[in-house]
This record gives structure tokens, sequence and C-alpha cells, in this order.
């Protein structure tokens, strides 16, 4: 018998010695168990469930009424456990978790259910995209801030973010990593044991304010994917790590280049104080300090200027410069000060629109789109548009449900991190760069626009055809550049059309952007844009 197997029989064992708390349901459809009296029926025996079991009920699905393994396809699994959802929300409960397993004929499920609404996200939920050399310490700096644990001097709490195997093997961050924590009356509330998802989705139900961090690549080689972190995200503030062995390096630039593009204020760590001297530290901070007044900010050391006028004084020109070490733990009650009292800076308009970051598939549940909330707000069983495909189309998809930091939540608003589970769309239909909007949104797929760009890097001149990478929100696409005055040389500013290599995105008046080839960048923001006929 698999390991697996083993599970699910003791799973179902316990239900027979508790029974009170413990329902056996086949399937659900909506065709038969929403009709007519049924629901206010299944409801009613879901409550008597639920204070049988002190506010908890379990319902395992995919089996006979005595417990007997019948299994049902996936299609009939996500119907049931739409049906569920909706039952639970009839008895004021919610599903907290769902755990699958596959028996010869299809699926069996085990639901657990809690009473009360599901949590409603809420207002004040700051997101940080991290940037900064490798081996400078971003990782292990936000595993610490999010567990509260000092580091090994291994990277022990970077693991904690790591999302790949050969991630943590090598200790190198290949894709975006995402943490959590925050904060309520009492001070901090962090993750207790980062390797269950349930204590993570704890932090979310239990803080007033939320701190999300998007934990980007320091490795030159993924410098894409940093930006497509830092771009692609809505962000609130950057964190810049500055390692206090080797100060800033080209890659710390190529990162401060990114931020400043956005417009988005920056905090800088200098890290790994604790493995040098003072008068090391103080040298690098020096070097940070030059470093920030020659793209004309102004630092402000933390240590010598104190919380509340980092507070005041952050914005796109203010840079506040702290000083830490993961291992002593030091400035990191400096951060959380800060991380707790700095205001919401991504503003939240207009109506529901969220890029695409990335696509998966649960069993039981289908296609997942996950990215940040650009703005309005998203529910369960909201009716969307995403597209546009390949040849321009947006496909009509309804939300299933949608989790945030594995806590499934009933909506989600501007700047959540979330997975969305989709019905009406295969998961392989799902590109990065995609978008979903309301159903009576009229999106206008573009493969051309306007912008007026500036080249910060490029050995030579940049002419008609140039062929960099755009990255604009969560895209990273080809795009071919045409000047208007026919070259832009490094440091100019000025008008070109730029086309899309291989197929459409949803661009809008106002959007910024970064391009890039090899070394070469440049940033731009689109002026105009020529919807496809």
């Amino acid at each position: 018998m698999s390991r697996d197997r083993a599970l699910l029989e003791r799973a179902l064992d316990r239900g027979e010695q508790d029974g009170g708390n413990v329902e056996f349901k086949e399937r659900l459809s909506r065709d038969v168990h929403l009709e007519g009296g049924r629901r206010e029926s299944l409801a009613a025996q879901l409550r008597h469930r639920l204070l049988s079991g002190d506010g908890e009920a379990t319902y395992v699905v995919g089996v006979t009424d005595d417990g007997g393994l019948a299994g049902i396809d996936p299609d009939t699994f996500s119907e049931t456990m739409d049906v569920l959802s909706l039952l639970a929300e009839e008895a004021d409960a919610h599903i907290d978790d769902v755990q699958t397993w596959g028996v010869k004929d299809g699926l069996v499920g085990v639901a657990l259910i809690r009473e009360g609404s599901v949590l409603e996200t809420d207002d004040e939920h700051v997101v940080v995209g991290t940037a900064g050399h490798v081996d400078h310490g971003k990782s292990t700096l936000v595993g610490s801030l999010v567990t509260g644990k000092p580091d090994d001097g291994d990277g022990a709490t970077r693991a904690y973010l790591d999302v790949q195997p050969h991630e943590v093997e090598r200790g190198l961050s290949a894709d975006l990593s995402y943490a959590v924590y925050g904060f309520d009356e009492d001070g901090p509330v962090r993750v207790r044991n980062p390797n269950r998802k349930a204590d993570r989705a704890a932090v979310v139900e239990e803080a007033d304010r939320l701190v999300s961090f998007v934990d980007t690549v320091g490795h030159e080689p993924w410098l894409r994917t940093t930006i497509r972190g830092l771009v692609g995200q809505k962000l609130d503030y950057g964190l810049l790590v500055v390692a206090a062995d080797d100060g800033p390096t080209r890659t710390t630039r190529e990162h401060l280049g990114v931020l400043l593009a956005t417009d988005l204020p920056t905090i800088v760590a200098i890290t790994k104080t604790d493995a040098v001297s003072e008068e090391r530290v103080e040298e690098v901070e020096r070097e940070v300090e030059r470093l920030l007044r020659e793209v004309d900010k102004s630092p402000l050391r933390v240590a010598r200027h104190g919380v509340d006028a980092a507070v005041e004084e952050i914005n796109e020109r203010v840079v506040p410069i702290v000083e830490t070490s993961a291992i002593t733990m030091e400035g990191l009650e400096t951060l959380d000060e800060l991380f707790d009292r700095l205001p919401k800076t991504a503003e939240d308009s207009g109506e529901f629109r969220m890029y695409v970051d990335r696509s998966y598939s649960v069993t039981g549940v289908g296609a997942v789109a996950s990215g940040t909330v650009m703005a309005g707000e998203v529910e369960a069983g909201d009716e969307l548009l995403i597209g546009p495909m390949p040849d321009g189309r947006f496909e009509e998809v309804e939300v299933r449900s949608i989790e945030m930091h594995y806590h499934r939540v009933d909506q989600a608003q501007a700047g959540r991190i979330v997975g969305i589970a989709l019905k009406g769309i295969q998961e392989s239909a799902i590109e990065r760069g995609m978008v979903l909007l309301p159903r009576d949104a009229d999106p206008d797929p573009v493969r051309e626009f306007e912008a007026e760009v500036m080249v910060l890097n490029h050995p030579t001149r940049i002419g008609d055809g140039y062929e960099p990478v755009v990255h604009l929100e969560t895209i990273g696409e080809a795009a071919a550049f045409y000047p208007e005055d026919g070259r832009l040389l490094p440091g100019d500013t000025g008008e070109a059309t730029v086309r899309f290599k291989f197929r459409p995105y949803l661009v809008e008046e106002g959007q910024k952007f970064v391009f890039r080839e090899g070394r070469s960048k440049g940033v731009g923001t689109v002026t105009d844009v020529h919807p496809m006929e």
C-alpha cells in the first residue's frame, strides 16, 4: 500500500470513529444538490457536523456512504468542491483545506471545513520587492524577518523562501519567491513553521496588517526574472540589499536602476555586518551614499536620524539605509518598525485587472492563474475575461476560488498576491503576460504602441529594428524599436514606435516598462497604443 493511500485509510478510519463531525459523500452536483429544498437541508446537515466538531467538520468525497473508495473524475471533483463551498457559505463556514488522493477509478478528497466566514483581506497590505547581488543575503534577510529566527551562517532561513529543490541545494534563487508576515496590536505576527502551508496561512488570518515580499534573483543570468519581479508586481516599496563584505557591485547598480525606473520608494539594507569590522561597515555605507547621490537620491541613515524620520521622508528621492545581520538579528527590529508603520503607496483605482505571472494546475481544482491584483477587486464567483490569446481573442472564465499565501479568501483587492482558480479554461492555454479583466470589459489587444524612451546604457546607438526584450507588467517579450528621429544614443530621451515580435498583449497609456538586450538597457512610458484591426 502506498504512503498516500495509507494516509487516506487512516483518515477514513478516524472518520468512522469520530462519526459526529464527519460526513461521507460520493459526489455533489449543482443540478441536484443546490435545487429546491436540498440546499437548505444539506446546509443544515453541515451546521450539525460543525456543532458536533466544535466548529470543525470533515467531508470525505469520492466515497460511498459506508466509507468505501469509489473515486470520481477530476471535473466531478471540482464541481463537488464548488457545491461544498456554497453549502459552507450558507452555513456561515468555509473550506479551510483540501487533500486529494488518486484511487483506481479517480479522486478521493478530504475537505476540512471551519466555522466562520472566509477572511476578507485587510486594507493594510504592503508589498515589498527585494533586489541585490547574488550572495548578498536577500532571501536570508527576508527568511529571518518572517520567522523571527536568526540564520545559522549557512543560509538556513533562505530555504524558507526558495521553492525549487535545486535552488536550496545550490544556494541560488532562480525564480521569484514569496513570503509573508504581519503585525497586530502586540507586534509582529511571524510564521511559526515556514515549511507548513497552514502556518503561513495562519499569518494572513491572524494579522491586522500584512507585509508580503516578492524575493527576486540576484544572479546576473536571471536579470530578466528580477526585472519581472520589480516591474510586474504592484509593489509599494523596494528593499535593495548590499553585503558589507562585498559592497556595491555592478548588479547592485543594475537593480538600483530598475527600482529607479519604476519610481519605487526604496530602503537599502546593508547585510552581513557581523562578518566585517565596524570600519568596513562605515566604508560600505559611504559607498552606498555616493551611489545614491550619483543618481540624484538623498540617503538617510536610520541609525542616525531615527525611524520617525525614515517613515516621514521616504519617497522617490529619499532612501533610508539600515545596517542588518540575519545572524545577530541587528537591524531587524528597525525593519520591523518600518514595515509596520510605512504607508501603502500603490494606488487602488479602476476596475479589476491582474496580469498573470504564473499558471499551474491543481488536482480537483483545475487551472490557477497567479499574480498581483493591479486594480480593483475580485471575488469568488466573478465572471472574467482572460487574454489576449495569440490570435488576439479573450476567453470567458469564472473564478472558482482565491488563495493568498495558502489562505483561502473570499475576495482580493489591489496589491494582493493571489492564486485564482479559473473555470472554463485549461492551464495549458494560460501564458505569462495575459491579463484577467471583468467580463463586461472591452479590451483591445495591442501589437504596437508609441512610447517615450530613455536609453540608459548601450555601446553604440539604437536605430530602426533594434530588438530588445520589453518588460511591461508581467510581459517579457522581444520587440522591435523604431525611433522617431532614426536613432537614440546613450542618455538620449525620445519617441519610438515599439512592436511586439510574436503576439499581442494588453497595453495601456501611462504604463512604464524596462527594455534590455544583454547589458544594454533603458526605460520607457507608453504614450499611445495601436489596437489590432
